[in-house]
């Protein structure tokens, strides 16, 4: 009778522990090798440092990594409707490193970024975008332009706003290159352990926000 009350137990327990994690919120990060976690041990990139965060916070969020190394705004958009595919409730868009590192034109960029906005607000999804600055070397017309997208884009489809990919490392480093290399891999374009570390520090908040329009919207349903 006991081992049969012990094996009750052990079920209930398993299957509360089922339902609390099918209660978490499914965010899903999508961007390119920044979300990704190129050139990191597994669990150092972006998306396991900031579900650990998460935690540490008590938010019962689940993230999914959909970030490919590599991609443009344009690979973004073109594989957007199959990352919704799996219906998260959240998404949190990191992308155009890989267009500024390619010169690409900022409105090809607005466009890309806004399909995928298109896309999300037509499946109810809450979205938390990413900026990303240009550098100075495309000149200041160029990076003006650039820079702009994120929080125009916001604005119009009422996303949050996270205007700096690399706002943790700057609050440090600012905007010395010298001192930002301590931060960031060999090529000085992926930020290292530590780096990301800094980064998900000053997005980590921002998420939370995600998170509780995510909760206000499912009560109001």
């Amino acid at each position: 009778m006991h081992k049969v009350l012990a094996l009750f137990g052990m079920i209930f327990l398993v299957t509360y522990a089922s339902d609390t994690r099918a209660e978490d919120l499914r965010i899903t990060a999508f961007g390119d090798s920044l979300v990704q976690g190129y050139g990191l041990p597994q669990g150092d990139g972006l998306v396991p440092q900031l579900q650990h965060w998460l935690q540490e916070q008590g938010a019962e969020v689940r993230l999914t990594n959909a970030g490919v190394s590599g991609d443009t705004t344009a690979g973004g958009a073109a594989r957007i409707d199959w990352t919704l595919a799996d219906q998260p409730q959240g998404l949190i868009v990191l992308l155009g490193g890989n267009d500024l590192l390619r010169g690409l034109p900022p409105l090809q960029a607005r466009a890309n970024l806004r399909q995928i906005l298109v896309t999300a607000q037509a499946q109810e999804v809450e979205v938390l975008l990413i900026g990303m600055q240009a550098p100075g070397n495309f000149g200041p017309d160029y990076k003006a332009r650039f820079d702009s997208i994120y929080a125009e884009l916001a604005q119009e489809f009422g996303a949050l706003l996270h205007p700096d990919a690399f706002a943790g490392i700057r609050a440090v480093a600012g905007d010395d290159p010298a001192a930002a290399q301590a931060y960031m891999q060999g090529d000085n374009i992926h930020p290292n352990a530590r780096g990301v570390a800094l980064n998900v520090a000053a997005l980590g908040p921002v998420v939370l926000q995600l998170a509780a329009r995510i909760e206000a919207a499912a009560a109001k349903s």
